[in-house]
This record gives structure tokens, sequence and C-alpha cells, in this order.
């Protein structure tokens, strides 16, 4: 029996669905997974012989005050062979922590997609260190959630083959607002109940800015050999330019919607005397630079009866001649779990 111990920081949506598979055994049975250490923004715990997944919320709550170079050492201080570092939160502070992991033996796996869209130099040193130091650093979720993109593109390069360009939703969330923007003046309430859902990122605005989909964008030129930095990827923002759009705070992002609701009606009124449908689009081309904007398709293009939060990918490559295609759920919460589990499954 195989022998993987976690390290697991964020426990929101994504995390607790993970610690909840992982309780309910719901993976490979040769593999013995135990649960060392979490941590979420104020707490930390650990438990040498295994955290007893039943009771994490209690134990959480009683552990100490979360202190992140403390929670390094601990894993360090174990030094115990197959450790994982998992990292389920959209924060940039635990992004920048990788390179110790990794140079000290640990494997990464992360849903977290700063590290892998940050500047190119950093790409490809958590790369290069994972290399050296025979560790994985695995971010299959950075792009579809549990869908097999990442190490799709991986293969055909391995393969020899060359990627020419590719079409894509890469935004479940995105695609899940569109398909039920039916009646005018409801695009807040749709966007509300897509957070409620557990399908947007915290803040939607991230969803909605394009920033989320340019992430993933320059993620897949990446691994499909580009040396891409994002302002390769233009975003063709569907948003009304004003001041309020700054905001951070999710209630004014809310409240802006609200108050644009006539600029979202006619993209919807548009659509419907067009017989056509809304979607988000993200376009790789052969120069490895991209486009990602709101279009118009009608009933013949493929991406027309993509469903609610699902993900396509289109991908043309030299050795094919028609496009390979990846299509299934793209968002939530247990899918992107599911996603996390496979990676730690390939450690």
């Amino acid at each position: 029996m195989k022998k993987i111990n976690l390290f697991i920081t964020g426990l929101g949506n994504v995390g607790s669905e993970l610690l909840s598979l992982i309780h309910n055994n719901d993976h490979d049975k040769k593999t013995n997974i135990k649960v060392l250490g979490i941590s979420n923004s104020k707490n930390m715990c650990f438990d040498p012989n295994g955290i007893d997944l039943s009771n994490w919320k209690n134990l959480l709550i009683c552990g100490k005050k979360n202190n992140r170079e403390e929670f390094f050492k601990k894993i360090i201080n174990y030094k115990i062979k197959n450790c994982v570092f998992v990292d389920n939160t959209a924060s940039e502070t635990i992004s920048n922590e990788y390179i110790n992991y990794l140079n000290k033996g640990v494997s990464v796996v992360t849903c977290n997609k700063i590290a892998s869209s940050s500047i190119l130099e950093n790409y490809n040193k958590l790369k290069n260190i994972s290399k050296i130091n025979n560790v994985s650093f695995l971010y299959e979720t950075n792009v579809g959630s549990s869908l097999p993109v990442i190490e799709t593109l991986n293969n055909l390069i391995l393969s020899g083959d060359k990627v020419i360009s590719i079409k894509a939703i890469l935004s479940g969330s995105l695609n899940y607002i569109f398909n039920n923007f039916k009646n005018e003046n409801t695009f807040h309430n749709v966007i509300d109940k897509a957070k409620k859902l557990g399908l947007t990122e915290p803040n939607p605005k991230t969803d909605l800015s394009g920033i989320d989909v340019a992430r993933k964008l320059l993620i897949i030129s990446r691994e499909s050999g580009f040396q891409s930095e994002i302002n390769a990827i233009k975003i063709k923002s569907f948003l009304p330019q004003n001041k309020y759009l700054d905001t951070n705070s999710y209630n004014n992002f809310y409240n802006y919607i609200k108050e644009n609701n006539n600029h979202f009606n006619k993209k919807l009124l548009s659509a419907r005397r067009n017989n056509t449908r809304l979607k988000h689009i993200a376009e790789l081309f052969s120069n490895g630079k991209g486009l990602i904007s709101l279009k118009e398709v009608e009933k013949s293009d493929e991406f027309y009866n993509v469903n609610d939060e699902d993900n396509i990918i289109l991908i043309y490559t030299k050795n094919n001649k028609s496009p390979i295609l990846i299509k299934g759920p793209g968002a939530g919460g247990k899918v992107t779990a599911k996603g996390v589990l496979n990676d730690i499954i390939k450690v």
C-alpha cells in the first residue's frame, strides 16, 4: 500500500470537500492517505498519527493560531517520506511558499492559479526545482477543475505534436451566469445565485473581469510550449468601465452590476433578436497570444449547447486533422476537490 502524508492549507469550499472525499475513502484503495496537518486563515492543527477527519472542524477551532513559518517548519521536522503540501486557497502569500516546500523535497498540489500564472521566471523556476528535487508540482485543477486539460497538453508535447491554436469556454461560473441570464434586470440576481452555489471566486468580480480566465489561458499557453507572460492575453471586457468597477467589496460590486442593468439588458436583447447565445470565449493563437471576449454564438457553433457550469476546450494540433475535444464540469467545490485528489494520487 502506497502511503501519502498530507498537509492542507485552505479549508473553505474546496478544502472541506477534499477532506470529505478522503474521509469517505473516495480514492484509489491501494493508496493510504493520511492528513497530518491542516490550517485555515486563523488556526492550524497537527497529529502525527493522522487527524480525525470526522471531527476536523472542532480540532481546528481548538488548535493553535495559524503561523505560516511554524506550519512549514512542522512539516519539515516530521522528516517523513511522501509528504504533499496542498493549497486550496486563492492566496498569493501561500503560493509564494511553494518554492520552500519543493526545495525541501515536499511535493505541492494546488488549485491556486497564482503561481502558475505569475511571471514566467517564477513559473519556470518552480518547474525546474521540482525536477531537480524529484518531487511533484501539480496544478491540473488550475484549468477545467477535474478535466484532464493540462495532462492532455503535456502528453501532446511529449509525443512531439505541436499545438496550433485553442478555443475554449474556461469559466464554468460565467457559462452558468450567461446560460441563466434569460430575463431583463436579473443579471445581478444570477451572479448572486452563482456565488451562493460556490461556482464563482469569493468575489465574482474576479470571474466577470476576465482575470480568472486570463490566468487559465496563460497557463494553457505555457503548457502548450509558449513562453508567455500575462500581457500576451488580451481581455476584451464586457463590463461597463467606470470608477465603481475598482471596488474589492462584493456588496459594492453587486450594486455596481445592479446599477448597470441596462448595459447587460442590451446584450441579452441583442442575442435574443439574433437567435444566438452569449458565451464567454478564450482563444489561443499560433503565436502564443490570446484573446478573451464575450461573443454571440449561433446554433451551428459547437459552444452553443454547452450546459451551465461546463467547460469545453478544442485543441487544434499539427498532427490531428480534427480538434481534440475536452468537455465536462468546470466549476464547483466538489468537482475541483476531486481534481485535487486526482493530483494527490498522481504524486
